[in-house]
């Protein structure tokens, strides 16, 4: 069977892009003469690099908060942090204990141990228990701050302020500890505030028959890092093991077969480096771009060594062979490189700051293994096969014999040129016919499919809820959703109260009248808290009419309690808790309530002077909405018109630069609705698809169309000229898909569903890329260019026309 190297097809692409090819052609011969005089040299700096990445590769940290979904710059998240995060918010560490009777003095002797010790961890700012509760209640009874005797004192003091028990003694059999730690808590003091905390409640002497869970979000974001860092190993290792299968499936027919990839990992190598010293953080997200590249990188591997090894069986002069290489495959590989990175560039259109980094990633990466492939793969394979024909690796070679390995597989490929077509060579030339003699029904039938999946792509549902993002059976998830089970959903409204006086009576009183007015008339909204009404407790019932006994009042409140609604005498807050809202109402319903909410506080506005914010980490959320859907729309669209704008400055051609993104624009309409039809949701993942099919696809398109004139520029017809192309260069297209496929497969085995479902849809859409080549840019192709053509002879009939009529009216 005959071989073929599609970096020659790219290479055509080079050559007739612009005027500039000849400088780009020696620039890259000088490249050449460079590698092959200092090949020992590039080797020694390639490892020296691989140190330099090491480096940078333990800056690297990981990322998982709000900050990843929610740009920081926008006015919503400066709320929510300036007003909010850092004033009002502290994160708790849970521990929830659970068995027959929570109020035995066992128990509460084992929680005021608990809490004592926690009290005293570095960085942890407050304890609430019902111990604490049950303490304060009877020293306000009392004088004395300390548990009563009696079981019955104690059961009277739960029961008399059920209210304020609610949340750390929600009934008899669970009791809950919070550690509380100020809002902006960096991940490594988080980290050891969890590790205190654990071995704190393992100390605390619980009796034996009763269930301790150290638990809450701080604990779920922890555990959900150390699961990302941990399946970024297995990743990479299954695409290395697809790599090598892939390799041995159609890289089969030169030496050194499994050389693209070590080249391509040294790429990821230095992309680690470069992810450290830049300051790229690790995300659910970012952590998928590893496999890809590998999918993409070992494809440039691929090209230089294919081509590096026809330059050795053709020259048998080594240095030439380099020299050859590098100055014609690099400017073509180098082309492919900047329309995928075009359709790339588009992702930094998102306001989501992870897809950003995703991005940041595939950009930096594929440049990386270029350059890996471009320098180190040629160096490394002039230097293998120096030592082989120094006869190093053991290898008997006779003078008057054959050369090299090399020679045998330049003569099986001469003698099997002559070989009748092969199976996969008939059925892609039955294709090509069947596609080119219909081609109003595929191109119909195409756009049909690409409307349609493009309509229902807008009832695709949207998910940015991070617990169905991770593995379902993580134990840190499983205790978490355990305590949602028993408390409720947490998420609320935080309305933040800026006023000239937090001790103003009216401010209280417009404060309290607008909780209850939320809660009575909102579905939605379950509860309101804030300093009101623990005023309206501590006064009988209704908020004083002057500042100062407010004042008085302020100053009997715990300082911690005061501290979660009170900051400084300015501001106040106000909390409208939703329950789990997310996924109640959705994110859209979360987006409507709080527009709601808004039209209530203009309806029923503040005291004059005093403003309104609404935020919270809900709120802040909304704005993820236009990301996946309007700003997921706007990324693509900006794609179609960057590839567009690319290979219209490469060919200074309007046909061949909208017949390859007009075939990937299909795709993308598919793509959507398999989306839909597989039941899959937007995630910050899939809202890149659009982007990676331009990117990826478009070669695909490019490389048959650059046949199709090669074979155009030999006489063919059009008709015969895509017949021959599909033949050819589709036996080059397939294997290059298969080897993206393959690298993006590594991702389905993800634990995270959201990058699993990514790898699913991102396999599905490569494939349909291929298809779309072989299916609908043959007739696409064969009726714009017929048309032309077409267009062309009629003018030159009509100029031919003109000049004859004016001829022989001068004989006239």
């Amino acid at each position: 069977m005959p071989t073929y190297s599609y970096g020659d097809d790219l290479q055509t692409v080079f050559n007739k892009s612009t005027s500039g090819d000849i400088n780009i052609k020696n620039f890259f011969e000088k490249i050449g003469i460079f590698i092959e005089h200092n090949t020992i040299p590039i080797i020694l700096m390639a490892i020296l690099f691989i140190a330099i990445a090491g480096q940078g590769a333990q800056q690297i940290t990981m990322e998982s908060g709000t900050d990843t979904f929610v740009e920081k710059t926008s006015k919503l998240y400066q709320d929510f942090d300036h007003l909010y995060l850092r004033i009002f918010f502290t994160q708790s560490i849970v521990v929830l204990i659970e068995g027959e009777d929570v109020k035995s003095s066992e128990v509460l002797q084992a929680v005021d141990r608990l809490e004592q010790q926690s009290k005293n961890t570095r960085d942890v700012v407050g304890t609430s228990s019902a111990v604490s509760a049950i303490k304060n209640f009877n020293y306000q009874m009392t004088g004395r701050y300390e548990m009563p005797d009696s079981r019955e004192e104690i059961d009277a003091i739960v029961s008399s302020h059920s209210s304020d028990f609610d949340f750390i003694l929600p009934d008899d059999t669970h009791t809950i500890v919070y550690i509380e730690m100020p809002g902006d808590t960096s991940d490594e003091t988080m980290a050891e505030i969890l590790r205190e905390t654990e071995i704190a409640a393992t100390i605390s002497d619980f009796p034996p028959d009763y269930n301790v869970i150290v638990t809450g979000d701080p604990a779920f974001m922890i555990a959900m890092n150390n699961e990302m860092t941990t399946s970024m190993v297995p990743l990479l290792m299954i695409s290395a093991i697809l790599m090598v299968i892939v390799l041995f499936l159609v890289f089969g027919h030169v030496r050194w077969k499994l050389l693209p990839l070590p080249i391509v990992l040294l790429g990821i190598i230095y992309t680690f480096g470069a992810m450290g010293y830049l300051k790229i953080p690790l995300s659910m997200v970012s952590m998928s771009a590893f496999p890809i590249l590998i999918g993409l990188g070992i494809d440039y591997a691929i090209q230089f060594q294919s081509r590096i090894e026809e330059e050795l069986k053709r020259e048998h002069d080594e240095k030439k062979a380099v020299i050859q290489t590098i100055k014609h495959t690099g400017p073509a590989v180098l082309i492919a490189l900047v329309i995928t990175g075009l359709g790339f560039f588009s992702l930094f259109t998102s306001t989501v700051p992870m897809i950003q980094d995703f991005a940041k990633l595939l950009l930096i990466g594929i440049t990386m293994c270029f350059i890996a492939s471009l320098f180190v793969g040629v160096a490394v394979i002039y230097g293998l096969d120096t030592l082989a024909k120094k006869n190093l690796f053991g290898t008997k070679r006779s003078k008057n014999s054959a050369l090299s390995k090399s020679d045998e597989i330049t003569k099986t490929a001469t003698n099997n040129t002559n070989d009748k077509p092969d199976i996969l060579e008939r059925f892609l030339e039955n294709t090509s016919k069947l596609t080119i003699k219909h081609p109003f029904m595929i191109i119909g039938l195409a756009l049909v499919l690409c409307l349609s999946g493009l309509y229902v792509d807008s009832f695709v549902p949207i998910q940015t809820d991070v617990k169905t993002f991770v593995p379902q059976d993580m134990p840190a998830l499983i205790d978490l959703s355990h305590l949602g089970d028993i408390m409720g959903g947490t998420d609320a409204l935080n309305l933040i109260i800026k006023t000239d006086d937090a001790a103003d009576p009216a401010v209280l009183k417009w404060m309290d009248e607008f909780g209850t007015h939320e809660v009575e008339g909102r579905s939605n909204v379950y509860s309101a808290s804030s300093i009101a009404p623990i005023i309206k407790s501590m006064n009988g019932g209704t908020i004083p009419d002057n500042r100062e006994e407010i004042e008085r009042l302020y100053d009997q409140i715990p300082e911690m309690q005061k501290k979660r609604f009170i900051h400084g005498n300015n501001m106040l807050l106000v909390n409208l808790e939703i329950g789990n809202a997310v996924n109640d109402i959705g994110l859209t319903g979360v987006d409507e309530l709080v527009g709601i909410v808004r039209e209530d506080i203009a309806w029923m506005p503040p005291p004059p002077g005093v403003f309104v914010t609404v935020t919270g980490n809900s709120v802040v959320f909304t704005t993820v909405i236009g990301s996946l859907t309007s700003g997921r729309v706007a990324m693509t669209l900006l794609g179609i018109v960057m590839v567009f704008g690319g290979l219209l400055v490469i060919y200074r051609d309007w046909v061949k630069a909208f017949t390859p993104v007009i075939t990937m624009f299909m795709v993308v309409g598919w793509s959507g609705g398999v989306m839909y039809f597989s039941g899959l949701e937007y995630t910050p993942m899939t809202a890149t698809l659009g982007a990676l099919i331009l990117g990826v696809g478009s070669e695909y398109a490019i490389l048959m169309m650059e046949r199709y004139y090669e074979e155009k520029e030999k006489g063919l017809a059009p008709v015969d000229a895509m017949r021959e192309a599909s033949t050819k260069i589709g036996k080059a297209i397939i294997p290059s898909g298969l080897t993206t496929m393959f690298g993006f497969s590594a991702l389905i085995a993800s634990p995270f569903s959201m990058t699993s479902n990514f790898g699913m849809v991102t396999v599905m859409s490569v494939a349909l890329a291929l298809f779309a080549a072989f299916i609908v840019f043959p007739p696409v192709m064969v009726l714009l260019d017929t048309w032309r053509d077409n267009m062309k002879s009629k003018n030159i009939s009509n100029r031919h026309a003109k000049t004859g009529k004016h001829v022989h009216s001068i004989g006239d």
